[in-house]
């Protein structure tokens, strides 16, 4: 990786992203030694300024910063630095150093639902629910899909809020399904509603 340490007297900042919530952590300062440390060791260590020393975040705390992956920018003067943190990543005790919690939005598992889906579709793995409906074909798929709507519907109208979510998870898992076998994503359909969002939006 070509990276420029002299645009800032040796240093590139350093942004510090979860790889799974996506949220960003922190931005720290690192020079060559630095980076070198952390993509050797796969923990996150930074140059400090004030201490004019390396050090490795968790160092004192055990609140390390595991490497996913380190990716540089168009002027390869910065890093993105995606990890999985140990505990809190700020000295305070707070998740990020803006004080933010480090969730993840429920949204986001709706297409690594579907990667999921899309990897049992390309190896079939015997006994598992999921290869059943791939068998059963797309008449079936639907079909699933429609009753589980039905059954959802029920629940709106004359059951629980806890069944209602129940039944309209299972909803969505078969329609994801359903999609997989079509080829297409989740995605798509978001981008749909969010087309439709637009000012001006016209229906089909």
């Amino acid at each position: 990786m070509n990276i420029d340490f002299d645009k800032m007297d040796g240093l590139v900042p350093a942004v510090i992203q979860d790889a799974e919530t996506k949220n960003v952590l922190m931005l720290g300062f690192m020079n060559k030694e630095a980076y070198e440390q952390t993509r050797d060791t796969g923990k996150v260590t930074f140059f400090s300024r004030t201490k004019q020393r390396l050090w490795t975040k968790g160092e004192t705390s055990g609140n390390f910063l595991h490497v996913v992956s380190i990716q540089n920018d168009c002027d390869n003067d910065s890093l993105l630095i995606k990890v999985h943190p140990e505990g809190p990543v700020c000295h305070t005790g707070t998740d990020t150093c803006w004080g933010e919690e480090n969730k993840a939005n429920p949204l986001m598992f709706l297409s690594e639902l579907q990667d999921f889906i899309e990897k049992r579709h390309a190896e079939m793995p015997e006994g598992s629910y999921t290869t059943s409906l791939f068998k059963d074909g797309i008449n079936r798929m639907a079909q699933k899909v429609g009753e589980e709507a039905l059954e959802a519907v029920i629940e709106a109208v004359n059951g629980t809020d806890e069944r209602l979510i129940y039944e309209g998870s299972d909803m969505i898992y078969h329609l994801i399904v359903l999609l997989t076998s079509k080829g297409l994503r989740i995605e798509q359909m978001a981008a749909e509603l969010q087309e439709r969002h637009r000012p001006g939006w016209k229906i089909h």
